[in-house]
């Protein structure tokens, strides 16, 4: 063997340059960047049917009422009592209150807990007895 052949075959096994390294953590970096944002709205969302599908459940319970008692606020109304300190939510991200509680009404009102604080987009939902839903935040009615 040769110099030559000792020197290119030196060049060959040479391992990664710190420069390449660098590009690397760039590039994932950039990634990482684009990804997590999205990746927090998709956990919000997520959460945000935790709500959803507590307040749907509770009108549906106050809809038997009215239609037994003919009243959302009667006494012998079990879901409107339980309404008066608030449901938190199966997952614990919301708290659901009423307020608007009345014989012929209700407002559901599912105020954001934990680290669903965060979520500006929506903020608390809200469900009234004539199927309208609404949210505090930006989006408004698209958060449904």
């Amino acid at each position: 063997m040769n110099v030559m052949q000792r020197s290119n075959r030196a060049r060959k096994m040479r391992g990664v340059t710190l420069i390449e390294l660098m590009i690397v953590v760039v590039v994932i970096g950039i990634l990482v960047a684009i990804a997590y944002p999205g990746y927090q709205g998709q956990i919000q969302r997520t959460r945000r049917a935790d709500g959803k599908a507590t307040m749907l459940e509770t009108a549906q319970r106050l809809e038997r009422c009215f239609t037994r008692y003919n009243s959302y606020a009667d006494a012998g109304c079990a879901i409107a009592a339980s309404l008066v300190g608030g449901i938190t939510t199966p997952e614990g991200w919301y708290v659901i209150t009423d307020s608007n509680a009345g014989p012929s009404t209700f407002t559901l009102v599912a105020t954001p807990q934990g680290a669903q604080v965060n979520d500006a987009n929506c903020g608390a939902l809200s469900l009234t007895h004539r199927s309208e839903r609404n949210a505090a935040g930006a989006e408004g009615p698209a958060c449904w």
